[in-house]
């Protein structure tokens, strides 16, 4: 099918040269980067990609991240955070301009992904830039016209620390959304700030018994714990997959 990665099929990943078409800042030091890549041969939500950069000495440094949207022809997306004295990221926050050039290997992954015609209902547990493959899926249900119903839980420090707050704050059929804060909610916000809880999986993931596809994105030890707690709510954990990143983002 046009446009997107072909289930189980294995081929040799080679670096293209995307150009950088536009940015959208998400927080003060997040950016999604819009990229132009001639030749893209399609993905499905879920995958990542590498993205390497080389200085004029020959040095280079590569890191891995996330696709953030659906399959859009010769179109990508990136949400890159910030990391304080990273080697990739200041670049691709501050630096990389409308028309520059990056290298870009990809799509990779085939198991943390969501296929439109999958009929299970979805759960998506987000831990702050985790959120960014499961905004993928999102957009994705979107692109495709699909009625699965999705229920996302995010979860951030603050307010000001969500991604693609904007978009998921507008009504899309289908898809409900609940953000939980770690260190400082909204003025009058029902739940106090404090770490992602059994209960609160309990309120807004979908129930066991409906056998839901349940995906998990976040640092290391946010994934293992809300994993064990949708095991200990009853869920299947064939049923759980999960995706974590490191500090570098690598």
């Amino acid at each position: 099918m046009a446009g997107t990665a072909v289930p189980g099929r294995l081929t040799r990943l080679e670096w293209r040269v995307a150009r950088l078409a536009e940015t959208r800042d998400e927080t003060p030091t997040a950016r999604t980067l819009v990229l132009d890549v001639p030749g893209w041969p399609g993905h499905l939500a879920g995958q990542h990609v590498d993205v390497r950069l080389t200085a004029a000495d020959g040095y280079s440094a590569q890191r891995s991240y996330s696709l953030a949207a659906a399959a859009d022809g010769d179109r990508v997306e990136l949400t890159v955070q910030n990391v304080p004295d990273g080697e990739v990221s200041p670049y691709l926050t501050g630096v990389f301009a409308a028309g520059d050039p990056v290298e870009i290997r990809g799509p990779v992954g085939g198991w943390f992904v969501w296929r439109p015609d999958a009929p299970a209902p979805v759960t998506l547990v987000a831990g702050g830039a985790g959120a960014a493959p499961l905004m993928a899926m999102v957009r994705s249900r979107r692109a495709a016209g699909s009625r699965v119903p999705f229920r996302l839980v995010y979860s951030v420090r603050t307010p000001g620390d969500r991604w693609y707050a904007d978009e998921l704050r507008r009504p899309d059929p289908g898809v409900e959304v609940f953000p939980l804060y770690t260190r400082a909610a909204p003025d009058g916000w029902p739940r106090p700030p404090g770490r992602l809880a059994k209960g609160d999986l309990a309120a807004w993931a979908w129930p066991p018994e409906f056998d839901p596809a349940c995906f998990v994105c976040g640092p290391t030890g946010f994934v293992e714990a809300a994993a064990d707690l949708l095991v200990a709510l009853g869920h299947d954990p064939r049923r759980i997959k999960t995706e974590r990143f490191g500090p570098t983002g690598g």
